[in-house]
């Protein structure tokens, strides 16, 4: 267990409070625990949605779609169609 060095605090209305209690009196952790738990949990939903993009599934198969297609470059043709400077050995 990491050495615990850092303080936050929090103001909260008089509802939040006594719910965050009862919240705690019911997991049998203290307050701190219990808050600590909960925004850490939070924080790890939140930081792992950033890893993933979400979209209505119309819009996902399109883009799936239009990656099979493939467009013309015809410039993209002439650079490729060029002799190699290098070759493999």
């Amino acid at each position: 267990m990491s050495l615990k060095t850092r303080r936050m605090e929090a103001r909260v209305d008089a509802e939040t409070d006594e719910l965050i209690t009862r919240a705690a009196e019911l997991t049998h952790e203290s307050v701190s625990s219990f808050v600590v738990r909960a925004a850490r949990a939070e924080a790890d939903r939140v930081m792992a949605r950033t890893d993933v993009t979400v979209m209505p599934a119309d819009q996902f198969d399109a883009v799936i779609a239009s990656l099979e297609e493939a467009e013309p470059a015809p410039a993209l043709a002439r650079v490729a169609a060029r002799p190699r400077r290098f070759t493999r050995g």
